[in-house]
């Protein structure tokens, strides 16, 4: 069985003349709420396996966030160009052909619309749209990673942030 989990960076500072989009910084509030979400995930897997992120700065950020929780290296995140230019089902299977067919588990940091469209067309059972911070799993009953197609997961859970005042 091989997984993936997509999480949805944190909140991040508005869009801004100053400041390019793939410069764009995570919140405070964005920390603290991914550092929650990485805690509640920690209780769902005992080890994220191969971290992936998109390279701009608030995925990186959240996956860094997400690494501490788990304590993991920073080293151990890799960074993939093709989730920041929209994530579609062919780049996905690009990313994952890289990594080794040991590799059980793959959680991947990125954005919207991209992680809500790939996890619906994943998902037998679809998907809904991903909030900031949130956190899909989606299991595939197959031994090899290039055997993930359209509709083939399960759906395992759907963490989503609190809503706090």
């Amino acid at each position: 069985m091989k997984k993936l989990i997509f999480v949805r960076h944190g909140k991040a500072e508005e869009e801004s003349p100053e400041i390019s989009d793939f410069e764009r910084s995570l919140t405070l509030r964005g920390k603290l709420i991914s550092r929650i979400v990485a805690q509640k995930l920690k209780t769902k897997e005992k080890f994220p396996g191969i971290l992936v992120t998109s390279p701009a700065f608030r995925a990186l950020e959240t996956a860094l966030i997400f690494a501490g929780e788990f304590g993991m290296n920073a080293e151990d995140v890799i960074l993939k160009s093709n989730i920041y230019h929209g994530l579609r089902l062919e780049n996905l299977q690009d990313i994952i052909s890289d990594l080794s067919e040991e590799t059980e588990t793959i959680t991947l940091f990125g954005h919207n619309p991209s992680f809500s469209d790939i996890t619906n067309i994943l998902c037998k059972e679809g998907c809904d749209f991903m909030p900031k911070s949130s956190v899909i799993c989606i299991s595939f009953y197959v031994r090899t990673w290039s055997e993930i197609k359209r509709n083939s997961g399960k759906l395992e859970y759907f963490l989503k942030p609190e809503k706090t005042t």
